[in-house]
């Protein structure tokens, strides 16, 4: 369980591929805090095991169903990429709960500056839309953020200019594939 609060942005080191499962190497500082083999870190909003962890990077395995439903599969070496440990018990829940069990991916369709904040439209499949509840929550790689408007198959958040400098949405534009995860509680009582 995950907040969605980033902690700190890592970069991809390596990506190699054997029998069908990705393995992943990020750079990381904050999320080795503490962090030993078997922990789980949210890499884009995705929930990842930590299978080997080094001076100043961490790895994981990552099964091909996962590639394929995420944009885990789209990453590049030295694409920075999301990250946060899982979730104590006693923790500020900054943001909201969060599994890192991706529903589906979003296509930004829009980015533009507006009233001092960026406003992203992204579309997702529309079977999902009926998770997005008016100013309810989502997460976007791994970000919380709050519905801003509804339409179609279609929703609008706004990014403040702290979430911009410390996520990767300042990196993404149209066309840009995001990994959605819809609130639990929406998902648990759907429009």
């Amino acid at each position: 369980m995950f907040t969605g609060i980033v902690e700190e942005l890592g970069r991809v080191k390596k990506i190699t591929f054997r029998t069908g499962v990705m393995h992943l190497e990020i750079s990381a500082k904050e999320a080795l805090l503490d962090t030993k083999l078997g922990d789980s870190i949210a890499v884009n909003g995705v929930c990842l095991t930590v299978v080997s962890i080094g001076s100043n990077s961490v790895s994981f395995e990552v099964i091909g169903t996962t590639v394929k439903i995420t944009n885990l599969g789209l990453l590049k070496i030295g694409q920075a990429v999301n990250l946060e440990r899982s979730l104590k018990v006693g923790d500020r829940v900054g943001g909201h709960f969060v599994s890192g069990h991706v529903d589906c991916l979003g296509l930004i369709r829009r980015k533009a500056l507006r009233n001092g904040s960026v406003e992203l439209e992204i579309a997702v499949p529309p079977d999902f839309i009926r998770y997005c509840l008016p100013k309810g929550s989502v997460s976007i790689d791994g970000i919380s953020l709050t519905l801003a408007l509804i339409r179609a198959n279609i929703f609008t958040v706004c990014i403040i200019s702290h979430t911009l400098k410390n996520t990767t949405l300042n990196l993404k534009g149209p066309s840009d594939k995001l990994n959605v995860e819809f609130d639990i509680l929406a998902k648990r009582n759907p429009a």
